[in-house]
């Protein structure tokens, strides 16, 4: 979380762009602690599974990683157990209803299995089952899916539940690691064009949440520059058109009925960096793998491959998220891309802890603007929710649901987070539950059964040019 300086004031009424397969304005919901599981969203579920909790979460078992060495006989079906219940049929049927119209799904880099540096490294094993049948209901249901991932190899943040493994010891930003998240992004990407359960995804989320500092995240540019140009190089093997490519792919007949031979083929084109030249090629029996267990071997080795689909829109984290000199994504983009921001208020350092504060700083929002001013456009809102520093009345959440909302669809729209959490004595009843799930929110009234809809279409107007401290995530 971070101030950004005022003086970059562009029109307040901003048009976002939608890509193709984008919904036109998105209005979505996280699918968090599904296949990347943060224990303090469903304490009792993790008590009940074998988890603890502790403060300082690297101390005891408080993530995937942490529980996978403590139990590991018994792990995959533990885990399937929750994938199996925490995000069903009935949850999209209600995200339907309630309007919902894209969600955001976390990923950790172990859905992969064969990215995990086995013994060294241990997840859960399955999970990309569980995501290609989510993914099926939610085509069905018309909800669209951006692919975040979450949790990246090495881990990208210290000490935090999301990232899969509670450590210090940062090691995302290396060569290795990077290569790793470079093998993730071919996979979901081929998947994405020829698995016909992947049909609704239209996005996929390079890194969730990197360090802040950007000194600390060495190469992270070239690494966004290498996650375009994979991208990219596999929908050019597949003769997806992709506007303003520099890359040069060209697929030979010998192996037109043979993706994964032109894929080799293509990671010797030219303009290809040596670092996804070598990223295609570790891709390529991870696909043969996860395509013959999923049924898709044909579909891989032994039928014409050539798309006609829209590319798939590369989103980065906005660069107003970090500091200290950071790369601009928007300077390697090659076709569609979107950017990310995060905003949560209850973390500090946005906006001093009560009522009248947090209203100025929302209706005075300007971080769309400052974005679209380095070239981060389109932006949405990949995750916000109602959680305050303070005690916040009902009263007050629906004036801070509607004020967020109207400050965020100035941009492609908004996806909360979550869209549930879990109610128990663990959380004392709905107390949690009520400021981060949305379909909490929806049922106590906060957030309206019209997710384009407000309460008070005028809740900014006392709030206006109230503060001059421009605000951001």
């Amino acid at each position: 979380m971070r101030r950004i300086l005022a003086g970059l004031v562009l029109s307040s009424t901003l048009v976002a762009r939608a890509w193709a397969g984008q919904p036109a304005h998105i209005h979505g919901v996280n699918l968090g602690s599904w296949l990347v599981l943060e224990p303090w969203m469903l304490p009792q579920e993790w008590s009940d599974m074998g988890g603890q909790e502790c403060e300082v979460c690297s101390t005891c078992i408080a993530s995937e990683s942490s529980f996978a060495k403590a139990y590991p006989d018994t792990v995959d079906t533990t885990f399937a157990q929750h994938w199996d219940t925490w995000f069903t049929q009935d949850d999209v049927n209600t995200l339907k209803a309630a309007g919902i119209n894209t969600v955001r799904i976390p990923l950790g880099y172990w859905i992969v299995e064969a990215l995990v540096d086995r013994p060294n490294e241990s997840y859960p094993r399955g999970g990309l089952n569980y995501l290609r049948r989510g993914l099926s209901w939610l085509q069905d249901a018309g909800i669209q899916v951006i692919l975040d991932h979450h949790a990246l190899p090495g881990v990208q943040m210290p000490g935090q539940m999301f990232t899969g493994d509670c450590t210090t010891d940062v090691q995302f930003y290396t060569p290795y690691n990077y290569r790793r998240a470079l093998v993730w992004t071919a996979v979901m990407t081929v998947f994405s064009h020829l698995d016909p359960v992947f049909g609704n995804v239209f996005a996929i989320e390079a890194v969730n949440d990197p360090i802040t500092d950007a000194t600390n995240t060495p190469d992270y540019g070239t690494f966004q520059k290498n996650f375009v140009q994979i991208t990219r190089a596999i929908e050019l093997t597949l003769g997806i058109s992709v506007p303003s490519s520099n890359l040069s792919v060209s697929v030979s007949p010998s192996v037109s009925n043979n993706f994964t031979a032109a894929l080799i083929a293509t990671s010797s084109a030219t303009g290809i960096s040596t670092e996804v030249q070598a990223a295609l090629l570790e891709a390529v029996p991870i696909l043969r793998e996860i395509g013959a267990a999923s049924g898709l071997q044909t579909t891989l080795e032994a039928s014409p491959f050539k798309q006609s689909g829209p590319p798939l829109v590369a989103n980065f984290m906005d660069v107003n998220y970090q500091h200290n000199n950071p790369s601009n994504p928007a300077d390697v983009a090659i076709g569609p891309q979107a950017y990310d921001n995060h905003v949560s208020y209850s973390h500090g350092g946005i906006a001093d802890p009560d009522p009248t504060s947090y209203m100025s700083s929302i209706c005075n929002f300007k971080r769309l603007q400052a974005d679209a001013a380095v070239g981060n456009s389109p932006l949405w809102f990949g995750e916000w929710e109602l959680a305050t520093q303070f005690d916040a009345t009902d009263e007050f959440l629906c004036k801070w649901a509607d004020a967020q909302k109207l400050a965020y669809s100035k941009s492609a729209g908004w996806i909360y987070w979550n869209f549930k959490i879990e109610i128990s004595n663990r959380t004392d009843g709905n107390a949690l539950a009520r400021q981060w799930s949305y379909l909490e929110g929806l049922k106590l009234g906060f957030l309206t059964q019209d997710p384009a809809a407000l309460h008070d279409p005028n809740v900014c107007v006392s709030y206006m040019n109230k503060t001059t401290d421009d605000t951001s995530s």
